[in-house]
């Protein structure tokens, strides 16, 4: 990996774009979870900056999101499969 193109490693989230090619994108399933993977490449150079990971699973009654990436940073989330999300409701008393 080239750390001359990475500003900030795993940054919490990436605020400036800048053009990158993407290559080797591969995907499947991997003990129930969704992976994603894909390299990003100098625009000018082509060599390899940074490996991009995201991965999806179900939990329970969430969907969680994950990526991990040198360049773009770390990220999560978790959403309800349900039509109200119980962790956004108001106890009634």
């Amino acid at each position: 990996m080239c750390g001359g193109c990475v500003g900030t490693e795993y940054p919490e989230r990436c605020g400036r774009r800048d053009f990158v090619l993407l290559g080797n994108r591969a995907a499947g399933l991997h003990g129930g979870d969704e992976i994603v993977t894909y390299d990003h490449l100098c625009k000018n150079c082509h060599h390899l900056i940074a490996r991009h990971e995201y991965t999806f699973s179900v939990v329970d009654d969430y969907q969680e999101y994950t990526m991990l990436c040198l360049l773009c940073g770390r990220a999560e989330d978790s959403i309800s499969i349900l039509p109200d999300d119980p962790r956004q409701m108001t106890p009634l008393f």
